[in-house]
């Protein structure tokens, strides 16, 4: 196991920046998850870790060694990509032994009809053997190691290229989007698999997604990027509840926070006419925006804010509820049974968690404010 730092990493491609001066410290054990939209840089980031692209300034280290220049090969980690990368011709087992093959095995040892001329290598053969079973059976997919990838499912597949990353024992892991192209269910599945497998294992992995839920349920720590920079890095929920910007607060989140433009008068954030429990500070007259996560809404007879309902969307236990207050959107989670009967056109009240509002300044900037808890 190892830690991995990342130092003042910057990357273009014909004139195009990339990647803008990224630092980053993994612990070593730690999961991190690179989350962002696509085309921000984390993919080219992960390979940048791995070796396979070169950064054209900054440093990478893996257990404090400077492997910058290092080859691939010489970097002792472990690569999951999306497209499970397995060779068709040969075996579960065979494909799992390709890189330990490569390590404890010389050349003549690798080639079918020579491998029996060369001393010692019966030995080292049933070595790898063992070490490939031992991590099929981490994997439970023992009882495929004589299938071909082509007689197994996605997410089969997918345990097999997790296997053969883990039989090399490396000092990290580099998982490219190991899990887009798995249905729903299988998703969630092999997701609990690899934090499970991580948590036996211990090895430092980095995790490149564009899917805030895998991030959220998987990482130790996130980090947000956009544009080739990282926008915020922290613990999941820190970062759910405690955004740096609108950006992080409109990226994590589903469905997205809803946000209400609103302007400060006499100390108090006044959304739609109505003069909100909230004391930002800002000047009077700052235009400022006002988040509000679906969850913190609630219906209410006597609730401040206004809405016509739109559209009803069922979850089973809870409801979405997508309204317009005004003429802004207004997204509301709340229990089925409190909205059922409600039709399109229908007007309704909200009250808000107004200690969980977010305030963000016209720029995206978070904005500190005293929550008060009187009444609008």
């Amino acid at each position: 196991m190892a830690g991995i730092s990342i130092e003042g990493v910057r990357k273009s491609f014909g004139g195009a920046a990339i990647l803008h001066d990224i630092s980053l410290d993994l612990a070593q054990g730690e999961f991190l998850s690179l989350v962002g939209p696509s085309g921000c840089g984390k993919t080219t980031l992960l390979r940048i870790i791995a070796g396979l692209e070169q950064a054209d300034a900054g440093r990478v280290s893996i257990g404090g060694q400077d492997v910058t220049r290092l080859r691939p090969a010489d970097r002792d980690v472990a690569m999951v990509f999306q497209n499970y990368a397995l060779y068709p011709h040969l075996t579960v087992a065979q494909n799992m032994a390709v890189p330990l093959a490569m390590r404890r095995l010389s050349v003549l040892g690798r080639l079918p009809l020579l491998r029996h001329l060369s001393p010692g290598q019966a030995a080292a053969r049933r070595g790898i053997m063992d070490d490939v079973r031992q991590a099929a059976d981490m994997l439970a997919i023992g009882h495929l190691l004589d299938r071909r990838p082509g007689q197994l499912s996605g997410g089969q597949r997918q345990r097999v290229a997790l296997g053969r990353a883990v039989v090399r024992h490396p000092a990290a892991f580099l998982m490219d989007e190991p899990l887009s192209n798995l249905d729903a269910e299988l998703r969630a599945r092999t997701r609990k698999e690899i934090v499970q497998l991580h948590r036996r294992a211990g090895v430092t992995t980095v995790y490149v997604t564009h899917d805030q839920v895998e991030a959220m349920t998987m990482s130790d720590r996130v980090a947000l990027m956009q544009a080739g920079r990282i926008l915020q890095i922290g613990k999941p929920r820190t970062m759910y509840d405690d955004p740096a910007s609108l950006a992080v607060a409109q990226f994590l989140g589903s469905p997205r926070i809803n946000t209400l433009p609103g302007t400060v008068d006499e100390g108090r954030v006044v959304v739609e006419g109505l003069r909100l429990p909230v004391h930002p500070a800002a000047a009077d007259g700052t235009g400022v925006t006002v988040g509000l996560r679906p969850e913190t809404l609630r219906l209410t007879p006597a609730g401040p804010l206004f809405a016509a309902v739109e559209h009803l969307e069922s979850l089973g236990a809870d409801s979405l509820l997508h309204t317009r207050c005004g003429a802004t959107p207004l997204v509301a989670r709340v229990p089925a049974a409190a909205a059922d009967g409600l039709r399109p056109g229908e007007a309704v009240r909200f009250e808000a968690d107004w200690p969980a509002a977010l305030l963000f300044t016209a720029e995206g900037a978070r904005l500190a404010h005293a929550r008060a808890m009187a009444h609008v």
